[in-house]
């Protein structure tokens, strides 16, 4: 930028002026410097308090406006005028290349293509969230070799009356007894008022003949010796527990009477526990 203050003298082909010079990081700057009184001539006849214009006495080159106020300051600015401007044209479309058409026919031709590749993530996001959901859902369900336990097929007649066979289901103790009918009286004959966990016993048994238990003592989970204890059917040796012939607790710490699992017959001579 450069200052001049126009306040002519008392020659008026001779003037004041100042000069500053700010360096710019596009282009270095070459110092120059104004004596204190230049011995310009100018082309022009200054007359006492007048603003007049500079422009014919400052280089044309890279000069973008040269103002003048009232009060004799006049201000000039220059600019680089090498620098390239990047031409993207190759880069644009045809349809917006000429800036005085319309680009709404580009737009419309574009719009399938927008579709499609919405409608497509759309798809593969439903496919990806569908195969997360199900491998998750798999993961929570039971193993294999669970599944294969999950039923347990008996025949009956490989237990003879009077025995109780011991199976392994579902990683428990699972005692079938093949009742006497000796067995099935006495238990059918017990007073219900008598019984710690009251229930009959023709509300554990589908069949008289069979009795289906899971052999987890209901006290602390011990497993009980069957055709033992002083009711005749199964006792805990651990902490002292008694059972009659149809799992009921008669006598010991046990709360509550051995657990009768979920079984049916689906056939003559076959029993299906699960």
């Amino acid at each position: 930028m450069i200052g001049v203050v126009g306040k002519p003298a008392s020659v008026s082909n001779f003037f004041k002026a100042t000069s500053s010079l700010v360096q710019s990081p596009l282009k270095p700057l070459t110092p120059a410097t104004l004596d204190a009184e230049p011995k310009a001539t100018l082309p022009v006849q200054f007359k006492p308090e007048t603003s007049y214009s500079i422009s014919q006495t400052l280089p044309k080159t890279g000069l973008v406006a040269a103002t003048s106020s009232f009060t004799g300051v006049n201000q000039v600015r220059f600019a680089h005028t090498d620098i390239k401007v990047p031409d993207f044209s190759h880069y644009r479309r045809e349809g917006v290349s000429n800036p005085a058409a319309s680009s709404k026919s580009s737009d419309e031709a574009r719009k399938s293509i927008s579709y499609l590749v919405a409608a497509g993530s759309a798809v593969g996001g439903a496919y990806g969230a569908k195969t997360l959901v199900t491998q998750f859902i798999t993961s929570m369900g039971a193993s294999a070799d669970v599944l294969a336990m999950a039923k347990i097929e008996v025949k009956l007649a490989d237990i003879p009356e009077g025995r109780n066979v011991t199976f392994k289901w579902r990683g428990k103790p699972l005692f079938i007894r093949h009742r006497l009918q000796s067995e099935i009286e006495k238990e059918r004959s017990v007073v219900l008022s008598t019984l710690r966990d009251p229930q009959a016993d023709e509300e554990r048994v589908q069949n008289p003949k069979w009795l289906v238990l899971l052999g987890v003592c209901t006290h602390l989970g011990c497993v009980p010796v069957a055709n033992a204890g002083d009711f005749g059917g199964y006792y805990c040796p651990c902490h002292g527990s008694h059972y009659d012939a149809s799992g009921r607790i008669r006598k010991g710490p046990a709360p509550l009477n051995l657990e009768v699992p979920k079984y049916e017959f689906p056939e003559p001579g076959i029993l299906l526990v699960g």
